[in-house]
Order: structure tokens, then sequence, then C-alpha cells
């Protein structure tokens, strides 16, 4: 089988994402990744469910587990009548993919898309759980052969062995970005916002792009204007939980912050990522509000006493006049003129 996960850092390997195997999902934790290589194993479709509701897997790491979670899905009823395994997958798809409310439009095609192939799968007598572990590959492939036009186009943007602050953990555009600087001989220096308060740029961004051979340097949250005003940043580029078609993006919190200290040092910010045909408006993006404990602690630590309050919104959105472009498979766009990507052909992405 064709892959598009080659020489890419550890955890972009489909197996180190999530991988379904003899009864069980194992799902690469995140949360903890690099200080410890731990994986959390699933045995029914509901407990792969709260894995991604815990953030066990963040970025798009969710859409390759909610695949993987079909297919245990499928696994758990197999032997049972075609309408009970059909009721019962119908179920999972729609549980797993509004685990977390932000992104519940793209998962569904994820698993929707497995319960289709599960059902011709059984009107033709073949097994619904390899139909929908092939499916899930399938999606797997096109998401990082999709991305990696995307990298293309985003390193053709690098100034010549220039600066790029990142923000959060973009999932595959990352290594793409990174697989195409390296193919073209750019030499760029990353610089990596921490992302609190699972410090996901820290753990994971920083150390995807230590892996792959780059300079890579990590700030805290609270750096970004200094970094961009002493340390030569030339570019600031982020992934995108969410396009919406009038230019507006939802982004990791924190995203809001550091395109408006990128407007006002001039250094152009670059999105990344597939418009939602189905978010017309800014105001069509649900932000996940998730426990305050969240952020008043890290890793068991509390790092405040206990009535003092937090809040944890997931995600920020960005709006159009702040970002320089939206770099997709079909190349850079104008915020404002988004429309136009679906003007012509799109093809599948999930």
């Amino acid at each position: 089988m064709e892959r598009y996960d080659q020489d890419l850092a550890f955890m972009l390997r489909y197996e180190n994402v999530a991988w379904y195997e003899d009864g069980k999902v194992r799902i690469l934790d995140r949360r903890v990744y690099p200080t410890e290589v731990t994986f959390v194993e699933c045995t029914t479709y509901k407990e792969v469910k709260k894995a991604i509701a815990d953030m066990v897997t963040q970025s798009a790491g969710p859409y390759t587990a909610a695949g993987m979670g079909m297919t245990l899905a499928a696994h758990e009823v197999e032997g049972k009548t075609e309408k009970e395994q059909t009721e019962f997958l119908a179920q999972a798809s729609y549980d797993i993919s509004h685990a977390r409310p932000t992104t519940a439009n793209r998962m569904e095609i994820i698993t929707k898309g497995c319960l289709e192939a599960a059902k011709k799968a059984l009107a033709e007598g073949r097994s619904a759980v390899e139909a929908c572990f092939c499916r899930t590959m399938d999606s797997l492939n096109r998401r990082y052969s999709t991305m990696e036009k995307v990298g293309e186009y985003l390193a053709s943007l690098f100034p010549k062995n220039g600066t790029v602050m990142t923000q959060c953990f973009g999932e595959t555009i990352i290594g793409m970005m990174l697989r195409a600087a390296r193919k073209h001989k750019n030499d760029i220096k990353i610089y990596c916002a921490e992302t609190r308060p699972y410090l996901q740029g820290a753990r994971l961004t920083a150390t995807c792009c230590a892996q792959m051979g780059f300079d890579t340097t990590v700030i805290t949250d609270n750096m970004a204007a200094y970094s961009m005003q002493h340390k030569g940043i030339d570019l600031f580029t982020s992934a995108a939980d969410t396009i919406a078609r009038d230019g507006h993006i939802a982004n990791k919190i924190g995203t809001f912050q550091i395109a408006i200290l990128a407007k006002y040092f001039g250094i152009p910010y670059y999105v990344t990522g597939i418009p939602d045909k189905d978010k017309l408006h800014g105001e069509d993006i649900v932000i996940e509000e998730r426990d305050a404990k969240q952020v008043l602690s890290y890793r068991g630590i509390p790092s405040t006493i206990p009535r003092v309050k937090g809040i944890y919104p997931s995600f920020d959105i960005v709006p159009p006049h702040l970002i320089s472009g939206v770099v997709t498979d079909k190349g850079v766009y104008v915020p404002g003129l988004l429309n136009d990507y679906f003007k012509g052909k799109v093809e599948e992405f999930y």
C-alpha cells in the first residue's frame, strides 16, 4: 500500500498517530510526549471517543483516531445481523464525530465515510472491519498527500535561510513544510510558541522540527512580541481547525494575539488548511470551552491555590484582515476571496 508518511518525524507516522490492530486502537498520548512515549489502548469505540475528548491526540490526530475508532466499532459488532451492525456503526459515527464541538463537521466526514464503506461491504457480504480500516487508510493518504501540496506552497513563501514562527501543532503540515524546505535546501530556523496549557508547540512541533534536522527554538507564549522585535522573525504561520469562507479562521487559543503582533511588526501571517464548505461566516464557528482545571495545573501539579478560577477556550478566531494568505492545496488565497477555492474541482480531503 502506498503511504505518504515516509521521512517524517516519529509522531507523524501512521502507526504512531492512531492504529487499529487485533481488536484494539492504540493512540500515542500526545499529552505527555516526548518525555514519555506512551500509547493509550482502547478496546471500545467509546474509549476512542473519550481519548479524543480528553485530548490524548490533538490537531489532525483525532481524524485518524476517528477512522480507527470506527474500525473498532465494526469489530465490536462483527457477526451480528447486518441491521444491528449498521445501527451500531451509525451511533458510533455520531458519538465519535461529536467528541469535540469545534471540529464536529470535519470529523463527521471521516466517520460517515467509514459508515458508508461498512454498509457497502455488508451488503456485499464482506467484512465491515476491513472496509472501515481501508477507508481510514485511504483518508490518511489523501490528507497527507494533499497537505504535501500545501507544504510545497507554504515552503515557497519562506525566505532563504529565514526564521519562521509557529503556533501550536499543525500536525501533517509541519512535516510537509519541513520536508519541502529540506528538498529545496532552505535551512530555515523555527521559533515555536509553547502553547499553553498543553504545551503542544513546545512538546510536539518543536520535537518534529528538531527530529527533522532544523534549528529549533521554543519561546513561552508571552515572548512573541520580543521575538518578533529582536530575533528576526520573517514569517508567522499556523494551521487552522476551521476556515470559514469569509476568511475568518479558528486555531489554538493565542493565535489571534500573535496575528495582531505580526500585523504590528509587518510580518506576514499565512494560515494553512482546506476551507470548510459548510462554514460561511466567522459566526458559524463554535468555540469549545474546556474544563478550566486544565489551566490551573499541569500534569497534576497545581499552579494556583484552590479558590482561584480559570477559563479555557480551546480556540480563538482570527479575522481576515490579519491574515496575509490562506495556503491550500490549490495555491494561496486572499482571505476575502476564499469562495474562489470552490469554483473549480475540489478534491476529497477527509
